[in-house]
């Protein structure tokens, strides 16, 4: 597997598991905009261009 596909199972498993209230919260900006996770999943989910800059993102400053 690839990083962005670790990623992407590390998002999945974290998303699964997170409060139904904590889905709301912001984890990635991008391009300015705020994404929560609720955003990202589809994004995330359907493994397009946002959904890994949003992957990279959340690396980046340590939630993934």
């Amino acid at each position: 597997m690839g990083e962005l596909e670790d990623l992407r199972a590390k998002f999945l498993k974290a998303y699964a598991n997170l409060p139904e209230p904590e889905r709301y919260q912001v984890v990635a900006m991008i391009d300015e905009k705020p994404h929560s996770w609720n955003a990202a999943y589809p994004e995330v989910s359907n493994n397009t261009k946002l959904g890994n800059k949003i992957l990279e993102k959340m690396k980046l400053v340590g939630i993934l």
